[in-house]
């Protein structure tokens, strides 16, 4: 099946800008219509502006704090309404 707006793809990040620009790019390239989600854990980084600035269609959920991971995603999962959620690495490049 080909990923569409059915889908979530949720990616938690935190201070991962480096993972961020050398793998969202390709996320970004083979997901189709699928909605890409950032969840950013408080990050002190330049990542969200980073995201902002070179990519305005992915959607982000800022947390106030650092949830740790499954906090940080199980926060985001309670936002997301599609019927799919694909939870990826920040670390992994897909094709």
């Amino acid at each position: 099946m080909p990923l569409d707006s059915r889908v979530t793809v949720a990616i938690l990040n935190w201070n991962g800008l480096a993972h961020l620009q050398q793998f969202l790019p390709s996320v970004v390239s083979y997901s189709g219509e699928a909605i890409i989600l950032v969840i950013d854990n408080a990050s002190t980084d330049p990542s969200v502006g980073w995201i902002k600035n070179n990519y305005p269609k992915v959607e982000l959920h800022i947390l106030p704090e650092n949830m740790g991971f499954t906090g940080g995603y199980n926060e985001a999962l309670n936002h997301i309404k599609t019927e799919y959620v694909v939870l990826l690495n920040s670390d992994v490049e897909v094709s």
